[in-house]
C-alpha cells in the first residue's frame, strides 16, 4: 500500500469516526432538550397550582377575617351587657348598705366575676403563664364564691324592694349569654378556617419546594444540552475541515494527474511526428530525392 492509499484509508476513518460523533452529541443534545422541556413542563404544572392554592388561600384569609370581626361585635355587646349588670349590682349594693345585706349582691358580683374570666379563657388565646395564672384565679373567686354562699344560706335575707333592678339584672346576664354563644360560634368558625388557611400555607411552600427542584433540573438539563450542541458544531466544523482537506488534495491529485496525462500526450504525439518524418525520408530516398532536416 503506497503512503497516499494509506493517507487516504486515515482520511475516511478519521471522517467516519467525526461523523459518528457528531451524530451521538445531536442525538444526546435532542434527548437533553426532550428531558429539560419536560421538567419545565412539571415546574409550570406546579407553579398554575400553586396559584390556584393561593386563590383559596386569599378567599379563606377573607372568610377568616370577616368572622374575627363578627366576634368582635358580639363581644363587645357582652361585655357591654356585663358591665350594665355590674353597675346596676353596684347601685343595688348601696341602697342596702349592710354587709349582711350584701352577701346576695356580692355573690352574684363574684359569679360576674367568673363569668367574664371564663368567657375570657375561653375565647382568648393565651400563653401558658397567662392562661395558668387566669385558672388560678378564676379558681379563687370560685372558693370565695362558695364561702359567700355558705355564708348567705346561714343568715337570713333582707327582703328589699329591689325586685325591677334584680330583673334588670338577670335579663343583662341573659342578653349577656347570648351574646357569648355568638362569640363562641364565630370563634370556632375563624378557628377552623384559621386551620385551613395554615394547611394551606404548608401545601403551597410544599409546591414552591417542588417547583424549585424541577426548574434546577430544567437548567441542568437546558446547559448540558448547550454543551453537547456547542460540541456537535465543533465537531461539525471539524467534519467541514477533513472534507476540505481531502477536496483539496483531490483537486491536487486530479491536476498532477491531467498535467501528467499532458506531458504523456504530447510525447506521444512527438514521437509519432518522428516515425511519419522517418518514414518521408525513406520513400524520398527510394524516389532518389534530396533529404532536408530541419527543426
Amino acid at each position: 500500500m503506497t503512503d497516499k492509499d494509506s493517507t487516504k484509508k486515515q482520511d475516511v476513518e478519521q471522517l467516519k469516526n467525526a461523523e459518528k460523533k457528531f451524530q451521538s452529541l445531536i442525538e444526546k443534545r435532542n434527548e437533553l432538550n426532550q428531558v429539560a422541556r419536560q421538567f419545565r413542563e412539571e415546574r409550570d404544572m406546579l407553579n398554575e397550582k400553586r396559584k390556584e392554592l393561593k386563590k383559596d388561600m386569599d378567599t379563606i384569609k377573607d372568610e377568616r377575617e370577616k368572622l374575627v370581626i363578627k366576634m368582635k361585635e358580639h363581644k363587645e355587646k357582652r361585655n357591654h351587657y356585663q358591665q350594665q349588670a355590674k353597675q346596676l349590682i353596684d347601685a343595688k349594693r348601696k341602697k342596702k348598705g349592710d354587709v349582711i345585706k350584701n352577701l346576695p349582691l356580692r355573690l352574684e358580683e363574684i359569679k360576674a366575676d367568673i363569668q367574664m374570666m371564663e368567657y375570657e379563657q375561653e375565647t382568648t388565646i393565651l400563653d401558658t403563664r397567662k392562661e395558668n395564672k387566669l385558672i388560678e384565679r378564676i379558681k379563687q373567686k370560685r372558693k370565695e364564691f362558695n364561702d359567700v354562699k355558705k355564708q348567705m344560706e346561714k343568715q337570713q335575707l333582707i327582703e328589699v324592694d329591689l325586685s325591677d333592678t334584680d330583673k334588670a339584672i338577670t335579663e343583662l346576664f341573659k342578653m349577656a349569654d347570648a351574646e357569648h354563644e355568638h362569640v363562641q360560634k364565630y370563634y370556632k368558625e375563624s378557628q377552623q378556617k384559621h386551620e385551613e388557611y395554615k394547611k394551606l400555607v404548608n401545601e403551597i411552600a410544599t409546591l414552591i419546594g417542588e417547583a424549585n427542584k424541577k426548574h434546577k433540573k430544567y437548567i441542568e438539563a437546558k446547559e448540558e444540552a448547550q454543551s453537547n450542541h456547542e460540541k456537535a458544531l465543533e465537531m461539525r466544523s471539524k467534519i467541514v475541515s477533513v472534507k476540505k482537506e481531502r477536496m483539496h488534495r483531490f483537486h491536487e491529485s486530479r491536476e498532477i494527474l491531467r498535467n501528467q496525462n499532458l506531458k504523456a500526450r504530447k510525447e506521444l504525439m512527438d514521437n509519432d511526428k518522428l516515425d511519419k518524418v522517418a518514414e518521408q525520408s525513406v520513400e524520398a530516398l527510394k524516389g532518389g530525392k534530396k533529404i532536408t532536416l530541419s527543426g
